[in-house]
């Protein structure tokens, strides 16, 4: 399976003698499904079928769906007479006339022109016809969504593979480097002892101890097995694809931990360097992987 970004965009439109269709759907990066839609109010009774085929082509992101349509010869179309409002009308225009002496010289068609006294109406389109027009044209634009979506994905994947190869080598030299510190710090520790005490007076016991002390504190192999493990983890859910964005997220955060412990033991420049390192490739991952479906 592929991995896909959130960001997206797709149009489709379709038009002919008798109607004209067009959607509109783009997406940027959310925790969940946010589905927004902008439709023509005749689509009212279809939005929980426009959501289900909406549903089989995304599973996170904040989507703004957008559906124009125009009818060339649409449904038959009558005039509807409000008599009572016209009679108001009327009224209080001959009221006015009376009490300005002003001559009644009102038309019917003065009193047609008034607001809502005549209304055009049109009778609705069959719902199940108008869905049956929209779903072919909601489809091809979501099918060119997601092919975008998709694309920016694949650029997404590499990008966080290389990102991946390089935490990898980081996290290598930390471990090559981890006993090297313990075995320079006992020969600092021997070459002082021997500096204030001379060779007679070392106690090679007490140099064992105090150097078991340091490695126990230093030590950060815990931390670099998990990052090894959640490296490879990683690498393994990208390539095998799918809606990983949370599992990765999740990851992503596991790995600054780990990385802020190795961080906080360093007692060496050289670790302290690899470990800032580290830290700054996590989390331009996590920022790259808010975008992953």
């Amino acid at each position: 399976m592929e991995i896909r970004s959130m960001t997206g965009f797709g149009r489709a439109e379709y038009a002919d003698a008798v109607y004209r269709i067009s959607v509109e759907v783009k997406s940027v990066n959310s925790r969940f499904l946010d589905l927004n839609i902008r439709m023509p109010k005749q689509f009212n009774a279809n939005e929980s079928n426009i959501r289900k085929v909406l549903k089989d082509y995304v599973t996170r992101g904040k989507m703004d769906l957008f559906i124009n349509y125009e009818a060339f010869s649409g449904g038959e179309q009558s005039v509807h007479l409000n008599l009572s409002l016209a009679g108001e009308y009327l009224s209080a225009i001959r009221k006015i006339a009376s009490e300005y002496a002003i001559p009644d010289n009102v038309s019917v068609m003065n009193i047609a022109s008034m607001p809502e006294v005549l209304s055009l109406s049109e009778e609705s389109e069959d719902d199940a016809l108008l869905f049956e027009r929209l779903e072919p044209v909601l489809r091809q634009a979501l099918e060119m969504f997601v092919e975008n979506r998709t694309r920016e994905g694949e650029n997404l994947k590499k990008d966080l593979l290389d990102k991946l190869s390089e935490m990898e080598q980081i996290v290598g030299r930390i471990d090559v480097r981890a006993p090297e510190i313990v075995a320079a710090y006992e020969k600092k520790l021997h070459d002082k002892v021997a500096e204030l005490l001379g060779t007679t007076g070392i106690d090679e016991d007490r140099i064992v101890e105090e150097v078991t002390i340091y490695s126990d504190k230093v030590c950060t192999d815990e931390e670099r097995v998990r990052l090894h493990s959640h490296i490879k983890n990683m690498e393994k859910k990208l390539i095998d694809g799918g809606s990983v964005g949370r599992e990765l997220d999740f990851l992503a955060q596991e790995m600054n931990r780990e990385a802020n412990t190795t961080l906080s033991k360093a007692q060496d420049l050289v670790t302290a360097d690899d470990a800032i390192a580290l830290k700054t490739l996590i989390e331009k991952i996590r920022e790259q992987v808010q975008n992953i479906e």
